[in-house]
């Protein structure tokens, strides 16, 4: 070849690498040390002792305000430092005064890095359709609710923390997308294996001494954490070519961790959520169930059913006996069948809500109020005297809704999941069957309009199915 030849200009595919790889590029330039390292120092802080418990918020909102990806991180933190296990951590004295600082200052970020409507149009319109349902619940809150303080700090606080996390998602490129959804999916997979060593100690179930709770405050939080967890590493599996055995494996850890903490609407979530998905995500995505599903076609994906089956088959005794023991939670919820047993739990708190609804069908009586008002237990800022708790026991959101806002008001609610759960189905079989468990378990136990506590997971996680919607050339790189 002559040496003066002129070289052959570069195919347009590598001269301009495709806009996701550059993102990556982008994205892997501004990665350091230190995008995880203040939130190992608040960590510490959290444990420490009782007053550097308090300051591990302040970190926490201090670290918001970096960025978007930095907010979104923040509130899973704030997730856990609420929901720690209190024989691993002090209690803080002003936690709840720590969350709204952390949540202010994600809120803040978004204002200042870009706005709320930064990003995909779709994305932006539910951001809007938020604002507008919180705007809502404010002014039922204001005019129907007997104890308008604490229905406006509820409406406020969930619409706050649900429009930040939307913003968030919605505000990032796909490459920021792609890494902050494997750092949820990492940080609960961090969860469940810091927890797993605590099986053989006591502190693994402080709380009543039969469910595993691991590294978490009740079973009741360690065993929905890991449904999710289980019906996210589930729908990998079902969602690649070609699975990995690793995810094989999570998937079976996650199964045993909900079982061993005997929280039995996590399993129903989690297996429901699953199944349901699989049905139902090719009409919400528009995609066929084959390019939905490829991992349905796989030799991998089948050998590990058909040994689990297997298994199943030969260990038969000891797994009823074993699942007898996690629908009476080892005795404690008594015998009979499941619907029974979900009739003892819950109908007291469905008869109680029946019997608001028939009263006020149409305005419901107060968003975030007790079916019993009276029993409530507020907990107020000592300096201002204003409610920054009041903790509630619903068992089934859908009446839970019609319960606090009337028939009119749930439609309005309806028609907000529905538009979230379209966009989930748009972004694949994760977001969707991950949103999908995250609201059956609300069927159990309402803590979905909760932003404080177990429900702030939840948000986390439909705020990404939520905004997972996008153009099909990046939909492989994605979730």
């Amino acid at each position: 070849m002559d040496k003066f030849a002129r070289p052959l200009p570069p195919h347009p595919a590598m001269a301009y690498p495709p806009p996701w790889l550059a993102d990556r590029r982008e994205v892997a330039l501004r990665f350091s040390v230190w995008t995880y390292a203040p939130l190992l120092a608040a960590l510490m802080l959290r444990i420490a002792s009782g007053p550097t418990a308090d300051l591990s918020y302040v970190a926490l909102a201090a670290y918001a305000l970096a960025g978007r990806p930095h907010a979104l991180r923040a509130l899973a933190m704030s997730w856990l430092f609420s929901m720690i296990s209190t024989g691993i951590a002090p209690d803080a004295a002003y936690a709840a005064i720590g969350r709204y600082a952390v949540l202010g200052g994600a809120a803040l970020s978004m204002l200042v890095h870009g706005g709320l409507f930064k990003g995909s149009p779709r994305g932006g319109g539910m951001v809007l359709a938020t604002i507008l349902l919180g705007l809502f619940l404010v002014l039922h809150s204001y005019f129907i609710s007997p104890m308008v303080d604490v229905s406006v700090l509820k409406a406020v606080s969930w619409a706050v923390a649900t429009t930040t996390i939307l913003s968030a998602w919605t505000g990032l490129t796909p490459a920021e997308r792609d890494r902050a959804a494997r750092e949820l999916f990492g940080f609960l997979v961090l969860v469940l294996l810091v927890s797993l060593p605590l099986l053989v100690l006591p502190l693994g179930y402080l709380r009543n001494g039969t469910g595993f709770q691991g590294v978490l405050n009740h079973p009741q939080a360690f065993g929905p954490t890991m449904a999710l967890l289980g019906a996210w590493a589930a729908a990998r599996l079902l969602g690649e070519p070609r699975p990995s055995w690793s995810s094989v494996g999570l998937l079976g850890l996650c199964l045993f961790a909900v079982l061993a903490s005997e929280a039995r609407t996590a399993g129903f979530a989690m297996v429901l959520g699953i199944a349901i998905s699989m049905f139902a995500a090719p009409g919400f995505s528009g995609q066929p169930i084959r390019r939905l599903l490829p991992g349905l076609r796989s030799t991998r994906l089948w050998t590990a059913f058909f040994a689990a089956l297997l298994a199943g088959l030969v260990l038969a005794p000891l797994i009823a006996d074993r699942v007898g023991h996690y629908i009476t939670k080892s005795g404690r919820a008594g015998s009979g069948s499941i619907f029974e047993v979900y009739d003892r739990s819950r109908g007291r708190l469905i008869n109680q809500m029946t019997e608001n609804i028939i009263k006020r069908p149409l305005t419901g009586n107060g968003f975030g109020i007790a079916s019993e008002p009276a029993l409530m237990q507020v907990k107020r800022d000592p300096i201002l005297g204003l409610p920054i708790g009041a903790s509630i026991e619903k068992g089934v959101l859908p009446l839970a809704i019609i319960e606090e806002v009337g028939i009119s008001g749930a439609l309005l609610v309806v028609t907000w999941f529905f538009s979230l759960m379209r966009n989930a189905g748009r972004g694949g079989i994760a977001p969707f069957a991950v949103g999908l468990t995250a609201i059956i378990l609300n069927f159990g136990e309402a803590t979905l309009f909760s932003a404080g506590g177990l429900g702030l997971l939840l948000l986390l996680l439909l705020g990404w199915g939520g905004t997972s919607a996008r153009p099909a050339m990046n939909a492989r790189h994605l979730g």
